[in-house]
């Protein structure tokens, strides 16, 4: 117990000199925070911060008592989520970030998704006879790495928008590094789950499994000296240390060394670099849902779902009406055929970015829900294009695993940060190196370059970013935030903030409530119930109406926070280990 206490204690000294921080070990765990662990909602006046770990929340909320900006609060929380949910997010991987500058009354977003190295080739993911390779041949190992931009990201902004020394900011991590954490429940059974693949990486398996090669249990005390080391140097040196330099070519010979290799060059680190991008937004009830355009496909896919819902009073059918969710699922799967057709990195291929949102698009897709039954079949429309008529294009058959983590925060100035930030799949490629887990991403691209001929836009090629579902969000009404959420999840990330905002905007649902509710969802056909809820009742109906119908567990990870006349609501996903702390 002393030594729990004391990795607790750590997080409430963020600002302070190391002479101080040390004499702060000795302090109650009560100093750093107002909210108990395991705690799902919180109110607050001046700032909110919501993470998927509630020690990760503890260093975001320490950086904001210490007059920090929710940039510097999202640095911390990142940094400390890099060490307690290893197999999520971190150093190793990229993010997605849409922020709000309060002062200027402005929002923008900023990509930091990875991208392929230079030598990758369109059949990447393909064996000697041009077929696909299965999905975990491509992902165990560095074929599946691409570049990282999680740390870049976290250096870019920092330096526009943070107000604490960025040394400082890596002292939770640091410290929680060098003392050890509890494995929790959750990571201890995913570790489990992944003793197989964790065993081929030699770094991985001395981390995650014991001496006689078990998976670490739940209430082991864990300490990664290896990370420490590295957020000391990137703290001293900056994120130049971390593309460039011995940390970098430890990084490249990983990749490119052992089973299944990678092309990672230490050119493909030395010329990484954030992109700031403009927000695709859409309404919706009178309010806008901006968010995160290409290469992400989550704003476009549910602005989208929204629009097509639009004309319907969902708010009368209420959420337990199986024409609701009839709704909603053809709704979903309209938006997705569009998504598999023409969403891709548009740094690289046109994409009708502006004709996918139009109102009268959407309001000629909208009417093809108007029957009473489910939609036989679905198929991409043909909405105007931005510039000129691209070429033809072929569906996409990428897969994107259900990882990755969100932050939500507010700041004492209502500046807003909704970031989602993954390694892809569960741990990633299993590659370790310097004490955090290198991405799979690329699986993100699609395996196949193309169809009869027919390219497909998602396809691998050197220097492009693989489309992604996170959808990090901030809600605006009249020019003001009103409410930012995102979650993890792969593809089904989109249904879980659609299933959130549906609940919360016109079901009247509170927030937590909005985020608890079953989730029930469609991509690619079926309708896709959260299997133990009572939305299972709804199966019946459902089916009645010509879908297929599948249960299954959906542990979405909603992080919200709602900007109220009255002040600040923050809310996590109670099926996760995250918190929300307010003052």
């Amino acid at each position: 117990m002393r030594r729990t206490l004391t990795t607790i204690a750590v997080l409430a000294v963020l600002a302070l000199p190391a002479t101080a921080q040390q004499a702060a070990d000795s302090q109650a765990p009560e100093a750093a925070g107002a909210v108990t662990a395991g705690a799902k909602s919180a109110t607050g006046k001046h700032w909110m911060v919501t993470a998927a770990n509630p020690l990760a929340a503890q260093a975001g909320a320490a950086a904001l008592r210490a007059g920090g900006s929710a940039i510097d609060a999202m640095v911390a929380t990142q940094l400390v989520l890099g060490l307690v949910e290893p197999q999520s997010s971190g150093l190793g991987g990229g993010a997605f970030l849409v922020y709000w500058d309060a002062a200027k009354r402005e929002l923008t977003t900023f990509d930091a998704r990875e991208t392929a190295p230079r030598a990758a080739t369109p059949t990447l993911f393909q064996n000697e006879k041009g077929e696909p390779l299965s999905f975990m041949a491509a992902v165990v190992g560095g074929r599946s790495v691409g570049t990282p931009g999680t740390p870049r990201l976290l250096e870019t902004v920092h330096r526009r928008y943070g107000k604490i020394a960025w040394a400082q900011l890596f002292r939770p991590a640091i410290g929680l590094a060098e003392a050890g954490f509890t494995v929790s429940p959750r990571l201890a059974g995913l570790i489990a789950d992944d003793v197989e693949t964790l065993k081929r990486n030699p770094a991985a398996r001395a981390y995650f499994l014991d001496a006689d090669g078990a998976p670490l249990k739940a209430g082991t005390l864990l300490k990664n000296p290896a990370y420490a080391a590295t957020l000391r140097h990137l703290s001293q040196y900056g994120t130049d240390a971390f593309y460039g330099g011995a940390l970098a070519a430890d990084i490249v010979r990983t990749v490119r060394e052992g089973d299944n290799p990678g092309v990672l060059a230490l050119g493909d680190l030395r010329e990484y670099r954030v992109k700031e991008r403009a927000p695709v937004c859409a309404a919706y009830r009178g309010l806008e849902a901006c968010g995160m355009g290409p290469p992400s496909s989550g704003a476009l896919t549910l602005g989208q779902i929204l629009g097509l819902l639009e004309p319907y009073d969902l708010g009368a059918l209420g959420p337990q009406s199986p024409e609701a969710w009839r709704l909603v699922a053809d709704a979903s799967r309209l938006a997705f055929a569009d998504r598999e057709r023409y969403m891709a990195d548009s740094d690289f291929v046109p994409m009708p970015t502006k004709g996918l949102l139009a109102r009268d698009y959407l309001a000629a897709r909208a009417k093809l829900l108007a029957g009473d039954d489910a939609l036989p079949e679905v198929a991409p429309g043909n909405p105007t294009w931005d510039h000129a008529m691209a070429e033809p294009r072929a569906d996409d058959e990428a897969l994107e695993l259900p990882s990755t983590t969100q932050i939500t925060i507010v700041d004492a100035d209502g500046n807003i940060v909704s970031m989602t930030s993954t390694i892809e799949a569960g741990f990633g490629s299993r590659l370790m190196v310097h004490g955090f887990l290198l991405n799979n991403e690329l699986t993100d691209f699609s395996f196949r370059s193309q169809k009869d001929g027919v390219p497909i836009a998602n396809r691998v090629e050197p220097g492009k970013r693989p489309r992604s579902s996170m959808t990090p969000t901030i809600v605006m009404r009249d020019g003001k935030p009103v409410l930012a959420l995102g979650s993890p999840g792969g593809s089904q990330i989109i249904g879980y903030v659609a299933k959130t905002l549906i609940a919360h905007l016109d079901w009247g649902m509170p927030l937590d409530q909005a985020i608890a509710a079953p989730n029930v969802l469609a991509r690619f056909g079926a309708v896709e119930i959260e299997a133990g809820t009572s939305a299972e009742a709804l199966a019946p109906e459902l089916r009645k109406f010509g879908f297929e119908v599948k249960t299954a567990p959906m542990t979405s990870g909603v992080q919200a926070v709602a900007i109220t006349l009255d002040g600040l609501v923050g809310a996590a996903d109670p099926r996760r280990e995250g918190v929300a702390i307010g003052e």
